[in-house]
């Protein structure tokens, strides 16, 4: 980095000005001590005479010594006098040719009133950058985190330039490393240190001169450990001073302090962008949205300026500034936060810090008793954004999950706060793209109930309602149970048979029966459901429209098509008088229409209905969303099982590949996707294409998802099926046992999938010539559907009918 700096500046001939910006990164001192010292040893093998200077810029008075010492290491005549005006003459003396080449670097030069303020000391108010001389033999190297200063320096000049330092590579900072510590024993740690300090140079320094210090006790290993194992390790080690002669020293080498001189800096010539800066050190440090840090100036006004809150009192009046005026102050802080290099911003209107950064301005509001002001207005913050509204804001929960995360760990102390704290956690766990990263964000917020028993019970019973439903999204459902009962008779008991949250739990709970095949509890659950809240409500309100919907779909698992058609009919009506035609939730009832359609294989019907609701979605949603994809698979499925293959595989083909971009290849969706298409490379007879992708789909659940989870049993029982059409019995037999025993043990004997299981094996069997064994099994299964679905199911009538045919058969024989 060194090399490639020198070479840049030395590739300019007569460079005046070359000021090097710092770019997020606290270093451009070291890299300027390294250029000074190679300019000395490039002088020294070219044999000419060559002034170097170094002068510390951080004040004015830095600024008058580094020119006094220059002065007397030229011997200037008139130096010593008492009136001198020791900065005219170096500037007069500098500007001669005939002294010969030099190069002035001028170091850590960010206060921009040191050089274009004017110099009080000055006897004829000059300001001090006036004083900067110029000429063909000389350079001047300034380093800067501000660019406004470099670009005002520069101007208009072509001669001139800025050198943007950028972040250092993973190869340099390794060579860095090895230069103060000698070759590592593994570089596989010292690559991880290097990166676990982001890279930056005078971090690496500092903890190596840390390690060198306590050398044998302290390792490279040792040290990472130690740095990975809490903010307050990272904390104490990166307050760690360490000594360096080339540096000026009046200066820290710690990096803490280095970059809190900066906080400070910018707290006393702007408090709202130390304002800024505060509130972004909450975020994850990437992807922080512009539109949510510019709506923190309008929703959380009781903690702006705090920073500056003791010398600035704002009358009403003054505080009620308009719009465009709120956007001229954020652009400015974000101008200044950008030109110290503090924050980056990526594609315009998003920004991203470094994490030593965040850690640094954390640690800075904690010296100053600010961290829990700013902490609390992240999370209110937070809270009032994620998600706000229904589906309008899917792109925004996307957006704000990996910040819903960082707050996890920043548990506030304030009442008001702790519960904007446990809401946003609550309505983190109910993004549904990320599970597991719900399930533990919930799981956290019923630890934090455990251990704080003075917050809200009903907080706390909203939490397990939401851990329930994430457990049922990923068909955990006897888990989901156990909570889903917890809830229900805890509010039966503490706010009544017939309140909304106790009629919600009772829906939740009917759920989780039908999907374990209790059916006729299912049923009769939400019946009673459906009946209080049209009592209660009336009919036409929204919460007991979802409860028909919901019961809808129970007389479709059912088989009773015609009941849930009729449902399903006046919950679109509703709907679209509540929400209009193209609102998901309208949408999701017109798919299950659709589906209930296909099931009376009324094909046209389904066909136009599915189509629309992919159409709708893909314009409300967009084409990649997980709703318009899934809309994609149904009608695909639905023109495969009509012999429209071609038509179906080219939706299916595109649907895998919008689930692999989005979500990856062992994504459930797109694992789902992959089954779906498998089943089509059947129907057109692709055996070989049908198989390698179904066992791979298989394979992947297995390992993501385990041996025993439903979907994995449902892809071993079309695999199974698939051996069954092409005649491979015996391994078609060997698979549906499997799935048959396994579902016996996790769903029970009655459930719906195991009774299938039972037929398709007894099929296999009786295929197999095990005719009396197999109408002991499906003598078995009718009697189990007969007894969830009822006699009028259309399973139980086909269970029956093929009983009675079998049974003839063996007479026969």
């Amino acid at each position: 980095m060194a090399t490639s700096f020198h070479e840049t500046i030395s590739s300019t001939e007569s460079v005046n000005y070359a000021p090097s910006l710092q770019h997020v990164l606290p270093w451009k001192s070291q890299l300027a001590i390294e250029y000074a010292y190679r300019l000395k040893d490039q002088d020294t093998l070219e044999e000419h005479q060559m002034w170097v200077f170094w002068v510390h810029a951080g004040s004015i008075t830095r600024i008058e010594e580094g020119f006094k010492a220059i002065a007397d290491a030229m011997k200037i005549p008139g130096r010593t006098k008492p009136d001198a005006n020791i900065m005219q003459l170096v500037y007069d003396h500098l500007s001669k040719e005939s002294i010969g080449r030099w190069s002035m670097i001028l170091d850590s030069a960010d206060d921009y009133h040191v050089l274009f303020g004017v110099n009080e000391n000055s006897q004829d108010a000059k300001r001090t950058y006036e004083y900067l001389p110029q000429s063909p033999n000389g350079s001047i190297i300034l380093t800067t985190r501000d660019r406004r200063m470099a670009r005002e320096l520069i101007g208009y000049n072509p001669d001139r330039k800025i050198i943007e330092v950028g972040p250092m590579s993973e190869k340099d900072a390794l060579k860095l490393l090895a230069n103060r510590l000698g070759p590592p024993s593994d570089a596989m740690v010292a690559a991880d240190l290097v990166n676990a300090l982001e890279l930056i140079p005078l971090a690496i320094s500092q903890a190596a001169a840390y390690i060198q210090a306590r050398t044998p006790r302290t390792s490279l290993e040792n040290y990472l450990a130690s740095f990975k194992e809490s903010k307050g390790k990272r904390l104490r080690l990166l307050s760690h001073n360490v000594v360096d002669l080339r540096r000026d020293g009046g200066g820290s080498n710690a990096i803490l302090t280095t970059w809190q001189l900066s906080f400070d800096h910018i707290h006393s010539k702007r408090p709202s962008a130390a304002d800024l800066l505060s509130l972004m050190s909450f975020f994850n440090r990437q992807g922080i949205p512009e539109w949510l840090l510019k709506s923190s100036r309008n929703t959380v006004d009781d903690t702006q300026g705090n920073l500056d809150s003791e010398t600035d009192s704002e009358t009403d009046s003054e505080s009620e500034i308009s719009n465009g005026e709120i956007d001229d102050i954020f652009n400015e802080d974000v101008a200044m936060l950008s030109d110290y290099c503090l924050i980056t911003a990526i594609e315009g209107d998003v920004f991203e810090m470094h994490g030593l950064v965040q850690l640094s301005t954390r640690k800075w509001l904690e010296a100053n008793n600010l961290q829990e002001v700013f902490k609390e207005q992240f999370i209110v913050l937070m809270a009032e954004w994620f998600p706000r509204g229904d589906y309008e804001n899917w792109e925004i929960c996307q957006t704000l999950f990996a910040h819903t995360e960082v707050a996890v760990e920043h548990r506030p102390q304030g009442d008001s706060a702790k519960k904007a704290w446990a809401q946003l956690l609550n309505n983190g766990g109910e993004n549904k793209g990320r599970l597991k990263d719900a399930e533990e964000l919930e799981t956290r917020v019923l630890e934090t109930h455990k251990m704080k028993p003075e917050l809200n019970h009903l907080d706390k019973l909203t939490s397990m309602a939401n851990l329930a439903t994430i457990f049922g999204l990923q068909d955990r459902w006897a888990e989901a149970e156990k909570l889903d009962v917890q809830v229900l008779e805890t509010r039966r008991r503490e706010l009544g048979e017939d309140h909304r949250d106790t009629l919600a739990s009772k829906s939740n709970l009917a759920v989780t029966y039908s999907k374990q095949g209790r059916l006729k509890e299912a049923e009769r659950m939400e019946m009673e459901v459906m009946e209080a809240l049209t009592t209660k409500l009336g009919a036409e309100h929204t919460d007991t429209i979802a409860s028909v919907a919901n019961f809808a779909t129970l007389m479709w698992e059912q088989g009773r098509w015609d009941e849930s058609e009729k449902l399903e009919v006046q919950v679109i009506e509703a709907h679209k008088k509540n929400f209009g035609e193209d609102h998901p939730d309208t949408l999701s009832v017109m798919s299950h229409l659709a589906s209930t359609y296909k099931s009376q294989r009324r094909w046209e019907e389904a066909e136009k209905m599915f189509l629309k609701v992919m159409e709708t979605r893909k314009i409300q949603l967009g084409a990649d969303h997980p709703d318009t994809l899934a809309s994609m698979v149904n009608l695909a499925s639905m023109l495969s099982k009509q012999g429209r293959s071609d038509e179906a595989e080219v939706l299916q083909v595109q649907a895998m590949e919008a689930h692999k971009r989005k979500f990856g290849e062992d994504h459930p969706d797109t694992l789902t996707s992959m089954s779906h298409l498998a089943s089509t490379y059947e129907r057109q007879s692709r055996w070989k294409e049908a198989e390698t992708l179904l066992v791979k789909v298989m394979e992947i659940r297995k390992i993501k998802m385990g041996a025993y989870h439903p979907d994995t049993l449902a892809d071993m029982a079309g695999l199974a099926s698939k051996y069954n059409s092409r005649g491979r019995l015996e391994e078609a037999a060997t698979l549906e046992a499997q799935v048959m025993e396994t579902r016996m043990v996790t769903l029970g004997l009655d459930h719906p999938d195991t009774l299938t299981s039972m037929v398709n094996l007894a099929n296999t069997w009786n295929g197999q010539g095990r005719h009396e064994d197999a109408l002991v099994l499906l003598e078995q299964a009718a009697r189990g559907r007969q007894h969830i679905l009822g006699s009028e199911h259309h399973d139980t009538i086909s269970s029956l009918s093929i009983v009675e045919e079998w049974r003839k058969g063996l007479n026969f024989f």
